[in-house]
C-alpha cells in the first residue's frame, strides 16, 4: 500500500510544478530575471529552511554531522540542476506551459529515470522480476506518452500563424525556446542525481530524531543552496545587462507590493514540488528510480490541461489534439501499471 501513497504525493508534487509559472502572468512590469530571482529567494530559501526547521530536529547538526563527499556531490549536482532550473524558466518564456514542459521533461525523465540504477548497478535486477518488468513497461509507456505529447506540439506549432501563437504566448519563440529546453531537460535530471547523492544527510535526519516520511526535507536544503547559487549569479548578470535592478524598487502604479506577492507565491509553490516528492520517494520502496518518471508523467499530464485551459491549443486540428489526449492517455496508463508492479511485491 505504500506505493500507492508516493504516488499520491508525487501526484501533489507534480501539480505544484505544473501551477507554478501562472502566478508570474499576474507580475506586472518587471523583467523576467527580476521576477525569477525574487521566486528563487522564496523557492530556494525561504521555503526549504522554514519546512527543514518545521520537520528536521537540529536540522544545522544534521548538516554539519553529514559526510563532506555527501554534502559536496549533493550541492554540487544542486548546481548544474540549477542551470537546468534556469534554462527550464526561459523555456516557458519562450513556449509556453504546454509545449515547453513536454520537450523539457521529456529529456528530464529519460535521463533522471534511467541513468541513477545504471550507476548503481541494480538496473540488470529489474529484468530478474515481473514487478521489476512492469515498472521498466511502466517507464517506457510514460516516455511513448511523453513523446506523443511532444509530437502534438511540434503540429501545434505548424498549424498557428506567429500571431496566433503569440496571443497567449507574448514572446513566443520556437527556435530558440527548443534549444533552451533541450539544454534544461538534461541539466534539469541532475535533480535526481542530487537527492541520490543526499541520502547520508537523509540517514543523518533519521538518527537525529527526523521520521523517515521527512528526511528529504534535510537534503533540500543542500540540493537548493547549489540550485541558488546559479540562478542568483545569472539574474544579477542579466539586472545589469538590461538595466532593471531599478524593478525592485519601481513596478506600474500600484503594483509593487503585487509583484513581490505573485514572485514568491510561485516560488513558495515551486518548492512544494520537491517537498512532495521527497515524501513520495520514501514511500516507493527499491523502486525509488521510478519517482522521477512519476514526477515527470504527472507533471507534464497536468501542465497540458492548464495549456488547454489557458487556450494555447485554440485553434489546433483534431489530428493534434488527438496526438495530445493520445500522450496523456499514454502518461495515465503508466502510472497504473508502475503503482500495479510496485503493488506486487
Amino acid at each position: 500500500m505504500s506505493i500507492l501513497f508516493g504516488i499520491l504525493y508525487h501526484f501533489i508534487g507534480g501539480g505544484a510544478a505544473a501551477s507554478f509559472y501562472l502566478p508570474f502572468k499576474k507580475v506586472k512590469g518587471w523583467a523576467w530575471e527580476s521576477y525569477w530571482l525574487i521566486s528563487g529567494v522564496a523557492a530556494w530559501i525561504v521555503m526549504p529552511l522554514l519546512m527543514g526547521f518545521l520537520f528536521i530536529p537540529d536540522l544545522f547538526e544534521v548538516i554539519a554531522a553529514s559526510p563532506g563527499q555527501a554534502l559536496f556531490w549533493t550541492f554540487f549536482f544542486g548546481l548544474l540542476w540549477g542551470i537546468g532550473g534556469l534554462t527550464f524558466g526561459l523555456s516557458m518564456r519562450y513556449l509556453g506551459i504546454s509545449l515547453g514542459y513536454a520537450v523539457v521533461l521529456g529529456f528530464t525523465a529519460a535521463f533522471g529515470t534511467l541513468i541513477p540504477p545504471v550507476v548503481d548497478g541494480t538496473f540488470v535486477n529489474l529484468f530478474t522480476t515481473v514487478s521489476g518488468m512492469a515498472i521498466l513497461a511502466g517507464i517506457f509507456i510514460s516516455l511513448l506518452g511523453i513523446t506523443f505529447c511532444g509530437m502534438a506540439g511540434r503540429q501545434k506549432e505548424k498549424e498557428l500563424s506567429t500571431a496566433q501563437k503569440q496571443t497567449s504566448i507574448t514572446e513566443f519563440n520556437l527556435k530558440k525556446g527548443t534549444l533552451i529546453a533541450l539544454a534544461s531537460g538534461i541539466l534539469s535530471a541532475c535533480m535526481a542525481f542530487a537527492l541520490a547523492a543526499g541520502k547520508p544527510i537523509a540517514e543523518q535526519a533519521i538518527a537525529h530524531g527526523t521520521p523517515v516520511l521527512w528526511q528529504n526535507n534535510a537534503v533540500l536544503v543542500v540540493v537548493l543552496w547549489g540550485g541558488f547559487l546559479t540562478n542568483f549569479i545569472w539574474c544579477l548578470v542579466l539586472n545589469y545587462r538590461n538595466k532593471t535592478f531599478t524593478d525592485y524598487k519601481h513596478a506600474p502604479k500600484g503594483k509593487l507590493s503585487a509583484n513581490y506577492l505573485f514572485s514568491s507565491l510561485a516560488g513558495a509553490i515551486w518548492y512544494l514540488q520537491f517537498f512532495f516528492y521527497g515524501m513520495g520517494s520514501t514511500q516507493m520502496g527499491r523502486y525509488d528510480f521510478a519517482s522521477w518518471t512519476l514526477h515527470m508523467t504527472f507533471i507534464i499530464t497536468l501542465s497540458t490541461l492548464w495549456g488547454l485551459y489557458l487556450k494555447e491549443w485554440q485553434g489546433t486540428s483534431l489530428k493534434t489534439r488527438v496526438w495530445l489526449w493520445a500522450g496523456l492517455g499514454m502518461l495515465l496508463l503508466s502510472i497504473a501499471v508502475i503503482g500495479i508492479g510496485g503493488s506486487g511485491d
